[in-house]
């Protein structure tokens, strides 16, 4: 047992030692980095790292942090019914969105990827612009409208399927579906962008190859020659959209109101925006954001391991 540990020490120290020389041969590549690594590590890793910390604690920014220990996700899980409705219906916005915008992202931009240079590019422009139009999601306040003069009220009364207008954005019945439809809207975004790049990068000489070894259509062509062509891209298209998923809240403030009624388009960003910015809690945000934060964790891991299995 010594002796197999004082050899895996020398094999420790051997390898320090390799990657010590490897860095001092290409310190100049490392300075370049230098900047960019002090940004991230700034505003990147501290507040992640401050959030955890800050989360064992009691801070309403007027006092000093005090230490409580696990009280914080005690309560959180314990005894806050609000944040289990957040999270029931972050999960519900999650498992529709998120899986419906990654394959709309894929299938749009696959679509795309035949037409012309040209029209390519103006749909490009025309599926992407909702993402980064701000306050974009307003348009359906318009076609929602709760009284006669909403577009989707006034349709329905002119064909006779209801009397009364319909409050959309007061039901909860209605709240939640309606904010799926807005987020599915928008979610043609950077991940949509990475997989337009990525299908113009595929080599054309593998699909030539590809023919001659058997591929017979253009679906065994995609999951044999594309996909795994484009599993970085896939993979950041994922982590895209797991965060843009989890991470709803503009949307639902604005159209369903803040708080909505009965908390039914709560979400867990919501929450901690509400005790964050609305009651200065920043301890017990702080737990709400590291509870976030390791389930995004757990969800990116659990995506990325499904889609290194693609085209295996």
């Amino acid at each position: 047992m010594n002796t197999f540990l004082s050899s895996y020490i020398k094999l420790k120290k051997r390898d320090i030692q390799v990657a010590w020389k490897k860095a001092k041969i290409a310190k100049m590549c490392y300075l370049f980095l230098l900047p960019y690594a002090v940004i991230f590590a700034m505003f990147y890793v501290y507040p992640v790292v401050a959030s955890i910390f800050y989360s064992f604690t009691y801070y309403n920014i007027l006092e000093p942090p005090r230490f409580i220990g696990l009280q914080n996700y005690i309560s959180l899980i314990l005894e806050d019914d609000i944040f289990l409705i957040g999270i029931k219906n972050t999960f519900m916005i999650a498992l529709v969105t998120g899986p419906l915008g990654y394959i709309m992202s894929f299938l749009f931009a696959w679509l795309i990827n035949e037409l012309p240079r040209w029209i390519r590019s103006v749909a490009i422009v025309v599926f992407y612009a909702p993402s980064i139009s701000a306050n974009c999601y307003q348009i359906f306040s318009i076609f929602f409208k709760g009284d006669a003069y909403g577009y989707v009220n006034a349709a329905l009364i002119n064909m006779g399927i209801i009397d009364t207008p319909i409050l959309w954005f007061q039901n909860p019945a209605y709240m939640l579906p309606i904010c799926m439809v807005v987020i599915l809207w928008m979610s043609l975004g950077t991940g949509f962008l990475s997989f337009v790049a990525g299908l113009q990068s595929v080599d054309q000489a593998q699909f030539e190859a590809g023919y001659m070894d058997g591929v017979k259509n253009r679906w065994q062509e995609l999951w044999y020659i594309t996909l795994p062509n484009m599993k970085p891209m896939l993979v950041f298209g994922a982590v895209m959209a797991i965060t843009q998923s989890f991470g709803v809240c503009d949307v639902t403030m604005a159209l369903c109101g803040y708080p909505s009624t009965d908390y039914a388009a709560r979400t867990i960003v919501t929450h901690l925006y509400d005790y964050g910015f609305s009651r200065f809690e920043m301890g017990y945000a702080c737990a709400i954001a590291t509870l976030l934060f390791l389930i995004m964790i757990v969800c990116n891991k659990a995506i990325q391991s499904l889609i290194r299995r693609v085209g295996t």
